[in-house]
């Protein structure tokens, strides 16, 4: 293995180009705590082209809203570190893209940004298929640890955003 990521993180992203090539689904990313790193490990990934679309990091509120149309009430009314926000990251996505399957990401990475509600370590996901029902929402919330770093909780959200990518058996 020749690669700048981790061998854990290079072989989880080898195992979604192939199990999404052989299931004929493409990719789009949405992050924000990960400013793109999923997009990254998959792509890092010779071959790759055959299923991941794009990538949008919309790191900031006013980004996730312009190029997501997450709306602004959504953001004002949960956080953008909100389930609701990561299903509206996903489903803009998959409306910007012609992908398949789409994974939005958004976290408090620290070492500052957290509150008592979200302390630095929570990351929430979502993940929406083209063609099945939006109001059917799949997603998470994650608390990776107010002690990790911010390298080990973005290192630990790739990985779990590229989990959510591995078609179901």
């Amino acid at each position: 293995m020749n690669s700048v990521l981790p061998k854990e993180v290079y072989k989880l992203a080898a195992d979604v180009v192939a199990a999404n090539k052989a299931a004929g689904r493409t990719i789009v990313t949405a992050e924000s705590c990960t400013g793109g790193l999923v997009a990254g490990a998959i792509t890092e990934i010779a071959g790759s082209s055959a299923v991941f679309e794009s990538g949008f990091v919309t790191y900031s509120n006013e980004a996730k809203i312009k190029t997501l149309k997450v709306s602004e009430e959504l953001i004002d009314t949960f956080g953008a570190v909100s389930i609701a926000v990561a299903w509206a990251m996903a489903q803009g996505a998959l409306r910007r893209s012609s992908a398949d399957i789409a994974v939005a990401i958004s976290g408090v990475a620290g070492p500052d940004g957290g509150t008592p509600q979200k302390p630095v370590g929570t990351v929430v996901f979502a993940v929406a298929e083209r063609g099945k029902d939006p109001e059917d929402v799949v997603a998470d919330q994650i608390q990776f640890g107010e002690d990790k770093s911010r390298a080990e909780i973005r290192k630990a959200a790739t990985l779990h955003a590229l989990q959510l990518l591995l078609p179901a058996p």
